[in-house]
């Protein structure tokens, strides 16, 4: 099977921010993927309860949080990751080739790199700014550790995590960390968008492939790849800046170089494995979905738009 025909008519705007769609599909699949590399990147030290937890590798991981918390737990934060999808990647990824042939200059017939990789900065910035909130409460729910039934709960839910964070730590509490992690999604959709671009643009060039599903794995696995390896410093920096109490890091400045000199350097690529697996595995799922959801969404229009 390959999957739907490319449209003959480039997909709309109102088409492209589907991606958002097939952004919650992927986070449905990988969303245990994505807490076991937040519980590894959490200093231990920022959660009592986490001294006496020990998280060994992604699968270990995951174990232990089911055989301590329950088989829900590698979901805790899942509204709010959903939450975040439906916004964040619907600017990041649906306005990308929007931005993109913004800047490229009149009567080229390609983009550069350079304006890819600003048209990714643009998209990651503009979508970072909407969803931090939510950015927030998942990370939150992801690196807390219930005990069992009996044990206290910080936020009875979604929305009471909002509303909590809001009232303790004022609305600036929601919009914790937004500056490395502006830093940390620029990078990363910046590894993403272009190298997703340019992989799936060089294939089709040479004629390895035919734009269909294998031609989108290939690319979105080789962008999951480039987006882990760049941004994993970023990322540790962001996940342990945003769950730490308040006054443990004076900034994120402060967050990184408490963590160079009390861990080293590798403190940088903790959780890279699940990391990878995440990133990897939510690239193939979510391109694979949007490039067949944009190509369902045109076929409906133009069947819509149709005088027969």
């Amino acid at each position: 099977m390959v999957g739907l025909k490319p449209p003959e008519v480039p997909p709309t705007t109102a088409v492209k921010l589907g991606a958002g769609t097939a952004a919650c599909f992927a986070d449905l699949l990988t969303f245990p993927l994505d807490t076991a590399k937040v519980r590894l990147q959490v200093d231990p030290g920022e959660n009592q309860a986490a001294r006496s937890a020990q998280y060994r590798g992604v699968l270990g991981t995951i174990l232990t949080m089911v055989r301590n918390e329950g088989p829900r737990s590698p979901y805790n934060g899942l509204v709010a990751g959903l939450q975040r999808q439906m916004s964040f990647a619907s600017i990041r990824i649906g306005l990308y080739d929007s931005v993109k042939q913004l800047y490229t200059p009149k009567g080229s017939d390609h983009s550069s790199i350079t304006t890819r990789i600003l048209a990714g900065c643009t998209t990651g910035a503009m979508a970072v700014t909407c969803a931090q909130p939510t950015d927030v409460v998942k990370v939150r729910f992801q690196a807390s550790i219930h005990a069992g039934p009996g044990s206290n709960r910080k936020y009875s839910g979604t929305m009471d995590a909002y509303r909590t964070i809001a009232r303790e730590e004022g609305v600036r509490g929601l919009w914790k960390g937004i500056l490395p992690n502006i830093t940390r999604n620029a990078i990363v959709n910046c590894a993403e968008m272009v190298t997703y671009d340019v992989i799936k643009e060089k294939v089709l060039d040479y004629h390895l492939l035919t734009d269909n599903l294998p031609c989108h794995f290939v690319s979105a696995f080789g962008a999951g790849f480039c987006a882990t390896v760049v941004a994993s410093p970023v990322d540790v920096v962001k996940t342990r800046y945003m769950n730490s109490p308040p006054g443990q890091y004076q900034n994120p400045l402060d967050c990184m170089l408490k963590m160079v000199t009390q861990e080293g350097p590798t403190a940088f690529y903790k959780g890279f494995t699940p990391s990878f697996l995440r990133l990897g595995s939510w690239n193939v799922v979510m391109f694979v979905s949007y490039e067949q959801l944009k190509r369902a969404l045109m076929k409906v229009q133009m069947l819509r738009e149709s005088p027969f």
